[in-house]
């Protein structure tokens, strides 16, 4: 009787199903909305036993996602902050940044704004609300709509540290939850303004404000004269292991720096 139900186990084991490796990855919109779910499309057309789960609401939900290990991978377009790094110590866990691509924020204004070009100190005095109308920039008259990320996003907080001297965000600013969102809001509003990543600087209805003369473009990222230029990451818990490494090493191969090119950002190479 043992080994008959000896066998049966062994023919259900035999009969189940293989389940597919899933990788979890969390937290930035500005490489989760684009660039990582093409990337990870790539690479299951050649491991068709991976699947993956990308879920894009700011790079601080990535950040944590490491640090309480329930991500394999976590996405940011700002370092970790040392406080982030500390709450991984005393979980046992060492957060590893590792630069996946360089990006450049772009300031939108309405394709109708006749504003084309701003300085840095305007573009301070705009978000941080010293300035509230077009007309104190060369605009037609009108009260400016700041769109700006939500707290949980590595843009909110590396905008304020690369244009905004880390001064407080206007009280009127509106936040949104991702790139798009802001890029539509400003296709909507012709007194709005916002910020985007290279990715999302397209968006119909909107153009591009050049900074000092210098526009957001990837030569002006790879050379670092654009102002607001930044690198973005993958978070780890260590050195990545099994398939999170070899996601890692597709995304920094020569296929995965062209798709990086593609979608718009600066490949690392």
């Amino acid at each position: 009787m043992k080994k008959v139900l000896s066998l049966l186990a062994l023919g259900a084991v035999l009969a189940a199903p293989t389940f597919a490796q899933k990788l979890v990855i969390k937290g930035s919109d500005t490489l989760g909305a684009k660039l990582v779910p093409m990337l990870a499309e790539t690479y299951r057309a050649k491991h068709p036993g991976v699947s993956f789960e990308i879920a894009a609401e700011g790079s601080s939900t990535g950040i944590a996602a490491v640090i309480d290990e329930t991500a394999n991978i976590g996405m940011s377009s700002r370092r970790a902050k040392p406080t982030e790094m500390s709450a991984g110590r005393a979980k046992g866990v060492t957060l590893k940044p590792i630069v996946v691509a360089y990006d450049g924020i772009a300031i939108l204004v309405h394709a109708d704004n006749p504003v084309k070009s701003l300085t840095k100190r305007q573009v301070e005095r705009i978000f941080t609300g010293d300035i509230t109308d077009w007309s104190a920039v060369g605009g037609n008259p009108g009260p400016i709509s700041i769109y700006t990320r939500n707290t949980a996003s590595g843009t909110y907080s590396d905008f304020k540290d690369l244009a905004m001297k880390r001064r407080d965000y206007a009280p009127s600013s509106q936040k949104m939850a991702g790139n798009e969102q802001i890029a539509s809001e400003v296709a909507g509003n012709p007194n709005g303004i916002g910020y985007v990543g290279l990715a999302y600087a397209d968006t119909p209805g909107t153009a591009v404000v050049d900074i000092e003369g210098s526009k957001p473009s990837k030569e002006a990222v790879q050379s670092k004269d654009y102002p607001y230029a930044r690198p973005t990451f993958y978070y780890t818990n260590g050195e990545p292991e099994g398939e999170a490494a070899n996601f890692v090493d597709f995304t920094l191969s020569a296929e995965g720096q062209a798709i990086v090119g593609q979608i718009g950002f600066v490949p690392v190479n």
